[in-house]
């Protein structure tokens, strides 16, 4: 749990008991807040019944970057930016 402590300071997010809470502005200006459960993985589950599991830091850093898009986009687009490698 030191790692997403060190996120939510990092990106200044928000927390309570239960969630990590990343506010941002969508493309019309308005304010908005999405939820993640803290738990160490989050499950993505697809539409051809497979599954996912997560890590909550991923999770997190993929919401950031990517906040108007599904979790599963946003985790996709990040593996892929990260898998590319730099000659």
């Amino acid at each position: 749990m030191e790692e997403i402590n060190e996120l939510i300071k990092h990106y200044g997010l928000e927390e309570d008991l239960e969630h990590v809470i990343i506010p941002f502005t969508d493309k019309n200006g308005q304010t908005k807040r999405c939820y993640l459960l803290k738990r160490k993985f989050i499950r993505i589950v697809y539409p051809e019944c497979q599954f996912v599991d997560y890590p909550l830091v991923e999770a997190i850093e993929a919401t950031v970057r990517y906040p108007e898009l599904l979790l599963s986009e946003a985790l996709y687009l990040m593996n892929k930016e990260s898998s590319v490698k730099i000659p």
